[in-house]
């Protein structure tokens, strides 16, 4: 068994979750860019919950571009959003379904 697949299998052992492969990512900010994207971050998690990852939230601050920038792309639009959706707690997502339904009829 690989390494990181034992990892990952000891995690969910241990805490019952069970985690997807990830990978830290590295770029350059420049100082004058931090504020804005660490506010940006900051009222991410303030409107998902305080318990989610940094990297949830710049997630969803990305899924949230992605739907408003590509409205003429119904297929990344549509990817942009069951992306979003999956994140969902339960009750939302019935929220969602049963006010997506109200709104097609």
């Amino acid at each position: 068994m690989p390494k990181e697949q034992f990892k990952r299998e000891v995690e969910k052992a241990l805490t019952g979750w069970e985690t997807e492969p990830w990978e830290i990512i590295y770029f350059k900010l420049y100082k004058s860019q931090i504020p804005v994207i660490e506010q940006a971050i900051e009222t991410a998690a303030l409107m998902l919950g305080s318990d989610k990852s940094r990297g949830y939230c710049l997630e969803m601050i990305c899924a949230d571009f992605l739907a408003g920038a590509n409205l003429d792309n119904p297929e990344l639009l549509l990817h942009s959003i069951s992306r979003s959706f999956k994140f969902l707690p339960a009750e939302q997502q019935q929220a969602f379904v049963a006010h997506a339904i109200e709104r097609a009829s």
